[in-house]
């Protein structure tokens, strides 16, 4: 565990959306079908681009030069094949740990660098959640700090007592940890697997390989 021990309660818990609540595996599959290339063959080269430590928006202009995301975006929706995600999609893991995190008593809130339509399809899932809000909806992308400013903002508490999950270090805890907040690291989607054996990973104030281990771990935060 990081020796930089919060000295307070943790009150509020922040998910990061992909790859921390919700599996991409589909929504990229989607798009390497739109692209017209083979799933396998997409995948590997947006592995490849996130161990080069690219943006992986880099992966659809190795296939389509020129490529706009926010373009293709709407394509896609004129052509009835929006973004979408449902309950399926989650990981396994997480209504358990927000249900548990909530019934702890802590402000349960979700925070990404999504598109409003994401946002409603996060709302459409009931998660147990006191808020649901996205980069579109703040106007503020991560890592930027105007992101983390508006999620401190919703939570209504100090900094130190807000706790962020991601999956990357880039977008999620490093800028979390300059904003001060508590961060916590799950190692799981490609990020994840990626990120977790950079020194920068032991920044982290936790370290996890699972949501259903966050309520228990969140204690060993609180000094006495």
């Amino acid at each position: 565990m990081n020796d930089r021990i919060p000295s307070g309660p943790i009150r509020a818990v922040y998910f990061d959306v992909g790859e921390t609540l919700v599996d991409e595996s589909t929504e990229y599959g989607t798009w390497a079908d739109w692209l017209g290339v083979p799933r396998h063959t997409f995948s590997a080269v947006f592995g490849q681009t996130i161990a080069q430590g690219r943006d992986y928006r880099e992966t659809f202009q190795h296939f389509r030069p020129g490529f706009d995301l926010a373009t293709e975006r709407r394509r896609r929706e004129e052509a009835g094949l929006a973004e979408h995600f449902n309950g399926r999609d989650l990981y396994p893991d997480v209504r358990g740990c927000l249900t548990a995190l909530k019934a702890a008593g802590y402000f349960v809130g979700i925070a990404g660098n999504q598109t409003a339509r994401a946002g409603r399809l996060l709302r459409e899932l009931h998660l147990d959640a006191d808020l649901i809000a996205t980069s579109d909806d703040w106007g503020a992308e991560k890592p930027s700090q105007a992101f983390f400013d508006a999620l401190i903002a919703s939570a209504g508490c100090a900094p130190s007592e807000i706790a962020y999950v991601g999956d990357r270090l880039d977008n999620d805890i490093l800028p979390a940890a300059n904003a001060g907040l508590v961060t916590v690291f799950i190692r799981r989607g490609p990020w994840g697997y990626f990120y977790a054996n950079q020194p920068e990973a032991q920044q982290a104030h936790l370290r996890i390989e699972s949501l259903e281990d966050l309520p228990a771990r969140l204690k060993e935060l609180t000094c006495d």
